[in-house]
C-alpha cells in the first residue's frame, strides 16, 4: 500500500497561509504539480499513493475526480491571493494520469491558467504508461496545451519487466515516443530502473540501446528501491527474490552515464539526462531550487516559502473535505533556517550546476578541497566557487551530503 504521510502540525482548515509567508512567495518561482491517483494495476515495487478501482472501492468516480481537483484550484486562489508569480510549470503526476480523458486533463489546466496565470513559454507536463496512450489521445494533449510527456519504459527486456510486474508489451514504450513526436511533442522522456532481481549487464544494455534507439530528448534512470509494505518487498523478506546489490546498481549507473553520454546526452540531475538544456524538466527544476509550488490532489505535497504540507491521502477523504468547503491538507510544518540549509545542499549538490560554496557555513565549506581530493567533487568547479560531483561523487552523493551537513 501507500507509503505513509510524514508527522507534522495540523493545517488550518480553511489552507491560510502567514502574511511573511505569502509575502516571501513574490520572491520566487511558482508551479503547480496535479496527482492523479489512478492506475490499472499495481506495479510489485511502486508505493506511490495510488489505487486500482478494486483499492477505491465505492466513492471516488475518475469521471468526477477532475471536478474535485478544480475546487482545489480555486481554494488555492484564495489562499495565495495572487501573491506568486504566474505559474512556470504544470506537471501531472500519478498514478496515470493518462487514465483520464485528455479534455479533463485540459479542464484543469484552464483552470489553473484562469487562477494563477500560466506564463506564454510554460512548462506542462503529463506522466503516462505506454499503453494508456493513442495517436489520437497524444494529439488531444497537444490541444490541450500540453508540451511535454514523461512515459514509463523501466526496460526493453521481457523477463525484467515482469518482475517489475510491469504490463505493457516491449517495444511499445518506442512506439510511444514516435507517437508523441508526430503528434507534436518536442519535448519527450523515456524513465528506466535498474537493479531488478536477475537482470544481467546485458538486459541493462539492451535497455538502454533501446532507450536511445526510441530517439527521446531526455532519459530518467533510477535505482531499483524496495520499499516497505510494497509487494517487492514482501517477496524480498521471504526470499523468493534477491535484493538490489549495491554494487550492482554502480556498475549499471555508470554503465547508463556513459551510454547516455556517448549518445548526446548530458547529466543534469543525479538520475536525468538531457540532449540539450531546453529538454530538461523544468518542473523537477524547480523542486531542486527552492522554488514554490501548490501540490493538487490526494497525498500531495506542496511548498511556499518555506511552508511545507500535504494532503489526506484517500480520493474519498480528499473528495469530502473540499466539496465541504475545506482544505484538504492533512498537516504542515515550518521549516527553519537549518532545515532548509539541508534541503537546499541535499538537492543542489545532485544538480550539474552544483552547489555555490557561498551558501554554507565557512566550516563547512571548508571540507571542499578534501572532497576533492578524494575524488568527489570537480576542481575546475571548485575553483569557481562551486561544488559540482564527479560522476564518482554521484555514486556517492549522499555521502556527500553528510560531509557537507556534518
Amino acid at each position: 500500500m501507500p507509503s505513509a504521510l510524514p508527522h507534522g502540525d495540523p493545517a488550518p482548515a480553511d489552507g491560510r497561509l502567514p502574511a511573511a509567508v505569502l509575502a516571501d512567495a513574490a520572491q520566487r518561482p511558482f508551479g503547480v504539480y496535479v496527482h492523479i491517483p489512478f492506475c490499472q494495476t499495481r506495479c510489485g515495487y511502486c508505493d506511490f499513493n495510488t489505487y486500482t478501482a478494486a483499492e477505491l472501492g465505492s466513492g471516488v468516480s475518475r469521471g468526477s475526480y477532475a471536478d474535485t481537483v478544480l475546487a482545489e484550484v480555486r481554494l488555492a486562489g484564495t489562499v495565495l491571493d495572487g501573491r506568486t508569480p504566474i505559474a512556470s510549470t504544470v506537471f501531472f503526476g500519478g498514478g496515470t494520469p493518462t487514465l483520464l480523458p485528455a479534455e479533463h486533463l485540459g479542464l484543469i489546466i484552464t483552470e489553473i491558467r484562469e487562477t494563477f496565470g500560466l506564463a506564454a513559454d510554460a512548462e506542462i507536463s503529463t506522466e503516462a504508461n505506454p499503453e494508456t496512450v493513442t495517436p489520437g489521445y497524444f494529439a488531444k494533449l497537444r490541444e490541450a496545451g500540453f508540451t511535454r510527456v514523461s512515459l514509463g519504459m523501466q526496460s526493453a527486456v521481457p523477463r525484467v519487466l515482469e518482475v517489475l510486474d510491469r504490463k505493457h508489451r516491449p517495444g511499445r514504450p518506442q512506439e510511444a515516443v514516435a507517437e508523441a513526436r508526430a503528434a507534436g511533442f518536442e519535448h519527450v522522456n523515456l524513465d528506466l530502473i535498474y537493479g531488478a532481481p536477475y537482470e544481467t549487464d546485458a538486459d541493462w544494455q539492451t535497455s538502454l540501446d533501446a532507450v536511445i534507439a526510441a530517439g527521446p530528448d531526455h532519459v530518467s534512470a533510477y535505482a531499483l528501491v524496495v520499499e516497505e509494505g510494497t509487494a517487492l518487498a514482501r517477496q524480498v523478506a521471504q526470499g523468493v527474490l534477491p535484493a538490489p546489490d549495491d554494487d550492482v546498481l554502480a556498475d549499471r549507473y555508470v554503465m547508463a552515464d556513459e551510454t547516455l553520454h556517448a549518445a548526446g546526452f548530458d547529466w543534469y540531475e543525479v538520475s536525468n539526462w538531457a540532449r540539450s538544456d531546453a529538454a530538461r524538466c523544468r518542473h523537477n527544476e524547480l523542486y531542486w531550487s527552492d522554488a514554490n509550488w501548490w501540490g493538487l490532489g490526494p497525498g500531495a505535497h506542496s511548498h511556499v516559502s518555506g511552508v511545507r504540507w500535504w494532503n489526506v491521502k484517500h480520493p474519498a477523504r480528499y473528495a469530502v473535505l473540499l466539496e465541504s468547503g475545506a482544505s484538504p491538507a492533512a498537516g504542515r510544518e515550518t521549516l527553519d533556517a537549518q532545515a532548509r540549509l539541508t534541503e537546499r545542499v541535499m538537492l543542489a549538490v545532485r544538480m550539474r550546476d552544483g552547489l555555490a560554496l557561498a551558501e554554507l557555513p565557512p566550516e563547512r565549506a571548508a571540507v571542499a578541497p578534501q572532497l576533492a581530493g578524494w575524488g568527489l567533487v570537480e576542481h575546475p568547479a571548485l575553483e569557481q566557487g562551486r561544488l559540482v560531483l564527479t560522476q564518482r561523487g554521484r555514486l556517492l552523493a549522499d555521502a556527500v551530503v553528510r560531509e557537507l551537513l556534518a
